[in-house]
């Protein structure tokens, strides 16, 4: 089983990359593969908005014409069998570069095309505030809305503080765990 980590975080130590890595030792102890990709070390523009009505190919074609690492992390997102979007929390919601990887995903899954392999994908989302600790939950709803519009099958979104880090990364390893579960149940059903 193929789980894809996607993190809008650019700290590969902080806080977020905490919670992950208790997500992914649980994954890997449920039996995942994992592999992770931390977009702010990668190239992922945001929408261009190519043509006057604001969309472009991305509704007829379900592809971006954008040349970046948004269509090779799209296909590996279809390659796996289920997806952990994890990011910190910025004036309550998501981090600028997981936003605009998932606003442009949102847009080209509003074709069949781009659907596939997206639709009713198993996802887990993961929210963590630093600083003062607020807008996690704010954050979570903003992660919720975005992955359903893309057509994920959210399972979980989970929010984190900085203050309540430590004691949750036994509860994010069980999460892990889960999900893994999660997503061999709904495997060994279809």
């Amino acid at each position: 089983m193929k789980m894809i980590i996607i993190s809008g975080s650019r700290n590969p130590e902080g806080q977020t990359a905490k919670a992950m890595h208790s997500i992914c030792d649980g994954l890997e102890a449920g039996g995942a593969l994992t592999e992770t990709f931390f977009l702010p070390q990668m190239s992922v523009e945001r929408c261009r908005q190519c043509e006057d009505n604001g969309w472009g190919i991305c509704i007829s074609k379900g592809e971006c014409i954008i040349r970046d690492d948004l269509a090779m992390l799209v296909g590996k997102i279809k390659e796996a069998d289920a997806a952990v979007f994890a990011t910190p929390v910025y004036f309550g919601d998501l981090s600028e570069s997981l936003r605009a990887f998932l606003d442009r995903i949102r847009r080209t899954a509003r074709n069949a095309e781009g659907q596939a392999g997206i639709k009713n994908k198993p996802v887990l989302g993961l929210c963590v505030a630093g600083g003062g600790g607020g807008g996690s939950f704010t954050c979570t709803a903003s992660l919720e809305k975005i992955l359903a519009t893309c057509g994920f099958d959210t399972a979980d979104i989970i929010p984190c503080r900085r203050q309540n880090l430590l004691r949750k990364t036994a509860v994010l390893r069980e999460t892990g765990i889960w999900f893994a579960d999660h997503v061999q149940a709904l495997a060994s059903s279809v």
